[in-house]
């Protein structure tokens, strides 16, 4: 059973950069469509970056087009969500999630299509 653990989050004044990792074992890996997510307190979660099992196909939010890219390197079973040019809205717990089952090469952006959750990682953007 795959887990997720994200690590790289921090306080960083608007305009910086920050480049979240989330780690998995499991053997599996490859084979999980993979995303991003955030909760700011008071809101619901909302969906930030998806990377499909190649690495190739990717979707964003409206929010962090141009700004957030999403990686993955299936060699360290690790997913990265590198961010820049941060938004003091940008301010959440983030969240990994992997989709570890109906195995496919789509990329998903709703968390109901998940079944794996990290523990999240806290991102505080200062003005």
């Amino acid at each position: 059973q795959v887990q997720l653990v994200e690590s790289g989050g921090g306080l960083v004044q608007a305009g910086g950069s920050l480049r979240l990792s989330c780690a998995a074992s499991g053997r599996t890996f490859s084979s999980y469509a993979l995303g991003w997510f955030r909760q700011a307190p008071g809101k619901e979660r909302e969906f930030v970056a998806a990377i499909g099992r190649d690495g190739v196909n990717t979707v964003y939010a409206d929010s962090v087009k141009g700004r957030i890219t999403i990686s993955r390197d299936n060699a360290k079973n690790t997913v990265y969500l590198q961010m820049n040019s941060l938004k003091p809205e940008d301010t959440a717990v983030y969240y990994c999630a992997a989709r570890g089952y109906m195995w496919s090469d789509n990329v998903f952006s709703r968390a109901s299509e998940y079944d794996r959750w990290g523990q999240g990682t806290q991102v505080t953007v200062s003005s």
